[in-house]
């Protein structure tokens, strides 16, 4: 969607008319900040087409109120627009329409993983806190959100596609990562689905979703909410440098922070490479099925073939020697 789009569409928000959208985030969706002539901001997320529909944004943000008023935890806050509603309906290229949320502007930076590593004990206490949220919110009626099992993410017809179309997927790095999707699948089906070390997650809990701001974290961004093992939510914390030989640092601060909140046993613990693993995989076709985004391209040369050097190091039996 372009900005001057979103500009002509402003009046469906209080007191947005007249604003200027500039385009901040291409990711899974459009994120634009809307810049006021009173000098206010405010942030508008346009979703991508065909991803989360109707039901399961409402769901997002039922979740995200929820958190909000049963624990401490510092979130975005989704504003409504003039209909009262959250979920809005916009025109975007060729006439198609995608929805929209508002939320309110939130000052700070963006955390980032190379100058921010103590930020992963926030990150523990922010998992931690979510899923013991997660165990005791009772579900409201209706509520749908994606399943990120093995099946979601591994599958031909995959939440982000196929990891087989991805770059540079063939001759050995596809033998090595087929061998990867059997044992994942078998390891993840003997680990289960208990509700112990399954439930509703954020899926996406990375530093790239954090704002800083006079030392304060903020958790943005839970667009990727969803059901799934609660180990995943520290695979998702090192998105796209799962090959870094800093990991066992940042995992001990991630898993010291968590224990602190919650139980994370001996047992969930040695699933930890395996849902590593498993969200490479899912990482592999969303930069295949996501080639628009900068992100992608910039990362379409050589991570099909990392991701089957540390598969071979995982079915080897030490995924971090």
């Amino acid at each position: 969607m372009h900005a001057n789009q979103l500009e002509t569409q402003l009046h469906l928000w209080p007191n947005l008319q007249g604003g200027k959208a500039t385009l901040i985030n291409l990711s899974e969706n459009h994120t634009f900040r809307i810049d006021m002539p009173d000098d206010s901001k405010h942030i508008i997320r346009v979703h991508r087409p065909n991803y989360q529909t109707f039901a399961a944004i409402n769901s997002e943000l039922m979740w995200l109120e929820a958190l909000k008023n049963d624990t401490d935890l510092n979130l975005i806050t989704p504003l409504a627009g003039i209909n009262n509603k959250l979920v809005q309906q916009v025109k975007t290229i060729g006439g198609n329409i995608s929805h929209a949320v508002r939320f309110a502007f939130e000052k700070g930076q963006e955390a980032d993983h190379e100058k921010d590593e103590h930020l992963f004990s926030d990150l523990g206490r922010f998992a931690a806190i979510c899923h013991n949220h997660a165990q005791k919110w009772e579900l409201p009626k209706y509520f749908s959100r994606p399943i990120w099992n093995d099946s979601a993410i591994l599958d031909r017809d995959g939440l982000w596609g196929d990891w087989r179309s991805a770059p540079n997927v063939d001759g050995e790095v596809r033998e090595v990562l087929e061998q990867l999707d059997f044992r994942l699948r078998e390891q993840l089906k003997e680990y289960g689905t208990c509700s112990k070390h399954f439930g509703l997650i954020h899926a996406d809990m990375r530093l790239a979703n954090i704002l800083v701001h006079k030392n304060t974290s903020r958790l943005i961004d839970f667009d990727d909410c969803g059901f799934g093992w609660f180990a995943y939510d520290f695979a998702a914390a090192i998105s796209f440098f799962e090959d870094s030989k800093k990991i066992p640092f940042l995992k001990e601060k991630w898993l010291g922070a968590y224990r602190k909140y919650r139980e994370f046993s001996a047992a969930d613990e040695t699933m930890m490479d395996t849902l590593i693993m498993l969200r490479r995989m899912a990482l592999l076709a969303w930069i295949g099925s996501h080639n628009e985004t900068d992100l992608a391209k910039s990362l379409q040369g050589g991570f099909a073939k990392n991701s089957a050097i540390l598969a071979k190091n995982y079915l080897n039996g030490a995924l971090y020697i």
